[in-house]
């Protein structure tokens, strides 16, 4: 394929760019993301720093293309342009926990230009247990506290904290086809039964666990003091017992274990708006309008997921916008 001059464009195109306009002119910063679908989330990141002196503008790595993903964003002959006109943000994914394993662990480790999500991915941030309840509020207008998000999640964590770290070693040992991200995804999701078992899905993902674990126990004898190490190591990095669904695949999270969950939990919440409806209407015309203006103001739950912002006060969060604000040399308060 022919290259276009714009090809050649890096940071210090932009840098000097900037600096041929008048003093008073913003600061440009190109953030280059993997899809369009990270858009939404990075603008509530970068946006927090942007004041009369700089701004962010946040696109894909090709305008001519529907390239996408994270090969895209830090492939050679697109990083080495990277610098402080021009930055990379992408999804963490099991690079950031690899610790340089891998030549994409490396990089985005050792580039002052590559920012990564910490959590596995976006859709992590997305399913942040204590913005939950929020969610349900916004997609179903009932703000009845009807199931613990926190507890579950919690609970999913620790259940799977044990399995997650042989995830991670088999990834950083070069076994990861001995045990795949499938195959984690396989083991670490609680079925679609119906909420009031979910105690009941708990102990079976237990047993899920502990099975798979004695299997790979089998298979890696003698692996105990190296797997304690890396517990220990991967608690440095930040995850625990306590938060390991932070770090799991993403699209397994959203869509296998949380959007299911959430599903039901507003079929019913909604339900229950419309009964109180059907109970407090003075007659039938009040009740359909009634019921017609709720029914169009309630929203879906995915979309109102991929919305949900309520993660700011994520500890990974908070140490993804310490890494900008450093790069940016600025240590300022940022807009909540």
């Amino acid at each position: 394929m022919s290259r276009r001059l714009t090809d050649n464009l890096n940071s210090r195109y932009y840098e000097a760019y900037t600096h041929m306009g008048s003093r008073s002119a913003r600061k440009r910063i190109i953030a280059y993301v993997e899809s369009f679908d990270d858009v939404f989330f990075w603008r509530t990141v970068l946006g927090r720093f942007e004041d009369d002196s700089r701004y962010f503008e946040i696109m894909l790595p090709s305008r001519r293309t529907l390239t996408k993903g994270k090969k895209s964003v830090l492939k050679h002959d697109f990083a080495h342009r990277l610098g402080e006109g021009m930055i990379a943000c992408v999804d963490a994914d099991y690079d950031y926990l690899l610790q340089g394993c891998s030549s994409t662990s490396a990089q985005i480790l050792q580039s002052p230009y590559v920012f990564h999500t910490y959590a596995y991915a976006i859709e992590n941030y997305q399913c942040y247990a204590s913005s939950l309840h929020d969610v349900c509020v916004m997609a179903t207008l009932n703000d009845r506290m009807t199931f613990n998000f926190e507890r579950m999640l919690l609970d999913f964590s620790r259940i799977c904290h044990p399995l997650f770290v042989w995830s991670i070693w088999a990834y950083r040992t070069g076994h990861c086809k001995d045990f795949s991200l499938t195959d984690f995804a396989v083991v670490a999701q609680l079925g679609r039964s119906g909420v009031e078992n979910t105690p009941a899905q708990m102990q079976h993902l237990k047993v899920k666990v502990q099975r798979k674990v004695s299997s790979l126990q089998r298979m890696f004898p003698n692996k105990e003091e190296e797997l304690i190490a890396l517990t220990r190591e991967l608690a440095q990095l930040g995850v625990t017992p306590d938060n390991t669904y932070l770090y799991i695949q993403g699209h397994h999270l959203f869509d296998n274990v949380v959007a299911p969950l959430m599903t039901r939990i507003c079929a019913s919440l909604r339900r229950q708006r419309e009964e109180e409806i059907h109970r407090n209407a003075l007659h039938n015309t009040q009740m359909n309008n009634e019921l017609s203006s709720y029914r169009h103001s309630v929203q879906d739950v995915r979309t109102m997921m991929r919305r949900n912002d309520g993660y700011r006060d994520c500890p990974e969060f908070q140490h993804l916008c310490a890494d900008i604000r450093r790069f940016l040399g600025d240590d300022d308060r940022v807009k909540n």
